[in-house]
C-alpha cells in the first residue's frame, strides 16, 4: 500500500499545482495577446504596402501627365515664337513699303497678315499711327492682339505645374505609408523578441511597447489619405 501523505505534503502539492495552473493560464493569455498583435500587424503591413504601391503608381501617372503637358507647352511656345517673328517681319515689310510710298506692295504684305494679327492691325490703324506720335509702336502692342499658341502654351504650363505638384504630394503620401511599414516591422520585431523570453515581466514589457507602437501605426493608417 502507498504511504499516506501527511497534511503538510498535501497542502504543498495543492499550492504547487495551483501556482502552476495560474502560471499556465497567464502564459496562455500572453500568447493570445501576441497572436492578436501579429494578426493586426500582418493586416496593417499589407494595407500600408498596398497603399505605398498605389501612391507610387499615382505619382508615376501624374509625372507622366506633367511631362506630356510640358512637351505640349514647348511645342505651343515654339509655335508662338515663330508666329510672333512672322507677324513682326511681315509688319516691318508693310511699314517699309508704306513709308516708301508703295501702297500696292504694302497691301500685298497686309494681305499676308495672320487673322489674329489682322484684328490688332485694323485696331492699330484707327489710332492714326502714321501721324499720331502717341500711337502704339505696332499692332502687337494693341490690347486686341492675341496669340492662340501663346495662350495654349500658358494653359499647358499650368496643367503641367498642377500635375507635378499633385505627383509630389502623391510621393509624400507614399513615403508616409512606407515609413509606417517600417514602424509596423518594429512592432513585429518586438513581438517576436518577446516570445524568446521566459521571464513574464520582460515579455509583457516588450509586448506593451509593441502595442503602443501598433496603436501609433494604426492611427497613421486611419488618418493617411488613400489612393
Amino acid at each position: 500500500m502507498a504511504e499516506p501523505l501527511s497534511t503538510p505534503e498535501v497542502a504543498h502539492k495543492l499550492a504547487h499545482g495551483h501556482d502552476k495552473s495560474r502560471s499556465e493560464r497567464h502564459s496562455e493569455r500572453v500568447e493570445i495577446v501576441e497572436a492578436i498583435l501579429l494578426a493586426v500587424v500582418a493586416v496593417a503591413t499589407a494595407w500600408s504596402g498596398y497603399q505605398t504601391a498605389r501612391w507610387d503608381g499615382r505619382q508615376a501617372h501624374l509625372y507622366g501627365i506633367s511631362n506630356r503637358e510640358r512637351a505640349a507647352q514647348n511645342r505651343a511656345s515654339t509655335r508662338s515664337g515663330q508666329e510672333i517673328i512672322y507677324d513682326t517681319t511681315t509688319f516691318g515689310f508693310w511699314l517699309q513699303e508704306t513709308a516708301n510710298g508703295h501702297p500696292r506692295a504694302a497691301a500685298l504684305f497686309a494681305r499676308r497678315f495672320r487673322p489674329e494679327y489682322r484684328v490688332a492691325y485694323q485696331a492699330w490703324l484707327k489710332t492714326d499711327p502714321l501721324h499720331n506720335p502717341r500711337a502704339p509702336a505696332g499692332p502687337i502692342y494693341m490690347p486686341q492682339y492675341h496669340n492662340a499658341a501663346a495662350e495654349r502654351a500658358e494653359a499647358h504650363g499650368e496643367k503641367a505645374a498642377a500635375a507635378f505638384e499633385e505627383g509630389t504630394k502623391a510621393r509624400e503620401d507614399g513615403d508616409h505609408y512606407l515609413r509606417n511599414t517600417v514602424l509596423l516591422a518594429t512592432v513585429l520585431f518586438l513581438t517576436a523578441l518577446a516570445q524568446r523570453f521566459k521571464v513574464h515581466r520582460v515579455r509583457i514589457a516588450l509586448l506593451a511597447v509593441a502595442a503602443c507602437l501598433l496603436v501609433v501605426a494604426l492611427y497613421y493608417v486611419v488618418t493617411y489619405p488613400t489612393a
